[in-house]
C-alpha cells in the first residue's frame, strides 16, 4: 500500500510538473499513466471519471486527480478511506510543482518578463500546449466514447455529428461555448 501511494504521488507529482496547458493537457497524460502504464484502471473507469471530474467544479486536472486516487486505491482492493487518502495525496502532489513554481517565478517573472530569454521560452511553450490539448481531445475519441461502427452504427455515426457540429459551431460560427456544450448535451440525451 505504501509503494502505491509513493507511486500516485510521484506520477502525479511529474504530471503537474510537465503538465503546461492546463488541465486540459493534463488528460492525456494521466491516461498515459493510470492507465497504459500502471493499469490503475480501465479506459471504461477513466472515461467515467473523466465526465465526473468535467461536471464537478474546480479545474479538471485536480479534480482527475482527486477521483484517479480514489479510484486506483479502491480497484487494488482496500477500503475506502484508503481511497480517500490515495484522493488526498494526488491531489496535492498535481498541485504542489505550480506552487513552487510560482513561489519562485513571481520572485522573478516580474524582473524580467521582457528579456528575450523569457520571451523566447514562452514562444516554445505554446506550440507543447497546443499537441498537449491536441492529445487530450484524442484520448478522448475512443470506442467508450464513440462506439465503432460495427459495435454499434448509431452512436458512432450521432456521435460523429455531434463532435462536427460542435466543431463548425465554434469554429466558423463562433458559437459561445457554455451554450454549446448545453445544446450538445440536450441532443447527445434526446439521442442516446
Amino acid at each position: 500500500m505504501i509503494t502505491l501511494y509513493l507511486l500516485l504521488f510521484w506520477t502525479f507529482f511529474q504530471i503537474g510538473l510537465f503538465g503546461f496547458g492546463g488541465g486540459y493537457a493534463m488528460v492525456s497524460m494521466i491516461q498515459g499513466e493510470v492507465v497504459t502504464h500502471y493499469h490503475w484502471m480501465t479506459m471504461g473507469q477513466f472515461t467515467d471519471i473523466l465526465a465526473i471530474s468535467q461536471m464537478t467544479p474546480g479545474p479538471i486536472g485536480i479534480n482527475t486527480a482527486t477521483y484517479v486516487g480514489y479510484t486506483s486505491l479502491t480497484n487494488a482492493g482496500y477500503a475506502w478511506y484508503w481511497g480517500v487518502l490515495g484522493s488526498t495525496i494526488a491531489t496535492f502532489a498535481v498541485v504542489l510543482p505550480s506552487f513552487i513554481l510560482m513561489l519562485i517565478i513571481s520572485r522573478f517573472l516580474m524582473a524580467y518578463k521582457n528579456h528575450p530569454t523569457v520571451e523566447h521560452v514562452f514562444s516554445w511553450l505554446r506550440p507543447a500546449v497546443i499537441g498537449l490539448l491536441a492529445a487530450a481531445a484524442l484520448c478522448l475519441m475512443t470506442k467508450e466514447n464513440f462506439s465503432t461502427p460495427a459495435i454499434c452504427p448509431w452512436q458512432f455515426w450521432c456521435s460523429v455529428g455531434i463532435f462536427l457540429f460542435a466543431l463548425v459551431s465554434l469554429i466558423v460560427y463562433k458559437m459561445k461555448p457554455i451554450p454549446l456544450i448545453l445544446l450538445c448535451g440536450l441532443v447527445g440525451l434526446v439521442l442516446f
